[in-house]
């Protein structure tokens, strides 16, 4: 794929994973009510609406509104940044999975920092998953975008790392 295309579906997909995250947290404020929890596949998924001050699972919640600002919107908005342009930079050079891994990553930051920065501090978070007592934290689409990109970019590296290693004992073979 040309460097041009994948400069494209990287904007392309951003705004896409933006979106959605907004309108996913939109519903959530029109149709969920805050604290009572709607549950569905057996208790699999619980929809349940809060609003999140801090970051993940709500660290930092108790941060000076200030300082909140600079650690939690600011300073992830400075990396994200820097990531999308090492993305866009390296994009000629990078697999179709780790440019994709890095869009998620930006465009899940982006999502959770406007919120942050358009309803001071807060970010709607209404998802719950799990089994029984064993569940996950309440997050968003947004926070999903970031775990997926994450785990994408861990996958190629480990190829990459795996590739490295059969290329280099095949050579000394």
């Amino acid at each position: 794929m040309k460097t041009r295309q994948k400069i494209f579906l990287f904007c392309l997909f951003s705004l896409l994973f933006i979106g959605c995250d907004q309108v996913t947290k939109n519903l959530a404020k029109d149709h969920l009510i805050e604290g009572v929890s709607t549950s569905y596949l057996n208790d699999m998924v619980r929809l349940i609406y809060v609003q999140n001050t801090g970051a993940a699972l709500g660290l930092g919640d108790d941060l000076h509104p200030q300082l909140s600002f600079w650690l939690l919107s600011i300073f992830p908005l400075v990396v994200l940044s820097g990531l999308c342009f090492y993305a866009l930079k390296n994009a000629r050079t990078m697999r179709s999975l780790e440019l994709l891994s890095f869009c998620l990553i930006f465009a899940g930051g982006i999502g959770n920092i406007i919120d942050r920065i358009l309803y001071d501090r807060h970010v709607t978070d209404f998802l719950n998953v799990g089994f029984g007592d064993i569940r996950t934290g309440i997050f968003n689409f947004a926070d999903m975008c970031v775990t997926s990109g994450v785990i994408g970019l861990l996958f190629v590296r480990l190829t990459k790392s795996k590739s490295k290693e059969t290329t280099t004992s095949q050579i000394t073979s």
